[in-house]
């Protein structure tokens, strides 16, 4: 991809994430109900952290266009392969005092939380969960999937919390406003940009409500006041060396203090399932024929139908046993500090291809040939890339990681008495003020908005 076309991708998906922005904004000031504006509240701060990210990400772009080296990598400049990295099973657990949990005493404290996790300029959160002290875990069922991942990736988790009283609801709903509806959208993606990176320069929070990375998300001052609010309450990063196919428990750093009206008595850690999947791992890197030398006989040369995948080297007779996906005729396992060279004393037509390993405990090297001296060149340089892969990450190649995907977000189109519903279908008599002659901007606006949410 030209920096010219990345530039391209990276403003539309800015353009986008400021309509999803305006359109959050828009339902918060027509929510009628708590729920609803919790909702929406969460939106409009998802969607001003996507918009600060891909802002960082513009800046680096045009910077790499100044100093004219996007494109340009070195030669001796070796990039590991990308993957996959999912999180699922988050757990927070709590700790209530005794008399709040087992004697239920004390005020009702009931807090909307969600979590936002942040890998690069990918941004997803998690659904609301409604937090009292009848519960000793904070649960997230959401499997959370960060595509095109390199092994130096830093994934921020942040736990944002917003106080939802019933008592209070009303109050900081204030009425319902159907003219909020009826403006038009169509402002030139410059201003809507601009306007974003204002809001997000100015802006400020109370609570410690910082977006990914300690910067505060965009909130015009208009709209800062309008339905609930949430903060940030705790945060940690994870790294490479937190992957573990197992659940694992992580500290959380706290970011408010005991007296905020958005306070979880947190235990200070979190424990959720951590897995990558490098693309060295499930994709095959290189096939074709190889010639390999079996046993000592220096003359016992068999032709192979070989495939580099993971953590071997699949020799087959013929291609056609590898689609009929019968066992291979030799299996040449490569690890993270398997040697490859070439030998310079054969002649260059024919030079041969060492791979030296271990089996069972003991070392052995095993010899290869190609037909031609580019393929000799082309396996020299495959095998030597994925090692070099599977080095950066590290013990993410011992083993094929599983991502379960069956807790992940649904692929729905409207949530089961959205606001979506509320504004858009007519209303029954007796069921409040419906909005009249939405615009069909507006309309698609919010179908889009709940397409594109879920």
């Amino acid at each position: 991809m030209t920096e010219n076309t990345q530039e391209g991708e990276v403003l539309k998906q800015i353009e986008r994430e400021v309509r999803m922005r305006e359109g959050a904004s828009k339902l918060l000031a027509a929510c009628s109900r708590r729920e609803q504006a919790l909702e929406a509240s969460k939106s409009l701060l998802t969607c001003s952290a996507r918009i600060l990210a891909l802002l960082s990400q513009l800046q680096r772009i045009r910077k790499a266009q100044i100093l004219g080296k996007v494109g340009r990598r070195s030669s001796e400049d070796i990039a590991p392969c990308l993957g996959k990295v999912a999180l699922s099973d988050l757990r927070i657990p709590l700790m209530w005092k005794d008399s709040e949990y087992f004697k239920n005493k004390g005020e009702l404290h009931r807090c909307a939380v969600f979590c936002l996790l942040q890998c690069g300029t990918e941004i997803h959160d998690t659904d609301l969960v409604m937090v009292d002290r009848t519960l000793t875990d904070v649960c997230f069922e959401n499997t959370v999937i960060f595509n095109n991942v390199g092994p130096e990736f830093q994934l921020r988790v942040e736990l944002y919390s917003s106080c939802a009283v019933d008592s209070s609801s009303q109050g900081a709903l204030g009425p319902r406003r159907g003219s909020l509806l009826g403006g038009s959208l169509g402002c030139s993606s410059g201003s809507k940009i601009r306007a974003a990176f204002e809001s997000a320069t100015v802006c400020g929070s109370s609570g410690g409500d910082e977006g990914p990375g300690g910067v505060s998300p965009p909130s015009s001052p208009r709209r800062s006041s309008l339905g609930p609010k949430f903060n940030l309450l705790a945060h940690t990063t994870l790294r490479i060396e937190h992957v573990q196919e197992a659940f694992k428990t992580h500290d959380l750093s706290l970011a408010a203090t005991e007296d905020s009206p958005f306070w979880l008595p947190l235990y200070g850690n979190m424990c959720c399932r951590l897995v990558a999947q490098p693309l060295c791992m499930v994709l095959p890197v290189m096939s074709g024929q190889l010639k390999v030398k079996l046993g000592e006989d220096l003359d016992h040369w068999q032709n192979v139908h070989c495939v580099l995948r993971g953590q071997s080297l699949l020799c087959y007779q013929s291609e056609e046993d590898l689609e009929s996906e019968d066992e291979p005729l030799l299996v040449i396992h490569i690890r993270k500090d398997t040697l490859v060279c070439v030998s310079e004393r054969d002649p260059v037509q024919c030079r041969s291809i060492y791979i030296s390993t271990q089996r069972q405990g003991e070392d052995v090297t095993y010899t290869l040939t190609t037909h031609t001296p580019e393929d000799t060149s082309r396996w020299t340089e495959a095998l030597w890339q994925h090692i070099y892969n599977m080095s950066q990450w590290k013990q993410c190649c011992d083993g094929l990681m599983k991502i379960d995907t069956l807790n992940s977000r649904k692929a729905i189109t409207v949530k089961q008495g959205s606001l979506y519903h509320e504004i858009v279908t007519p209303s029954s008599p007796g069921e409040g003020l419906a909005v009249p002659d939405l615009s069909n901007e507006i309309r698609t606006l919010l179908s889009s908005y709940y397409k594109e949410r879920y």
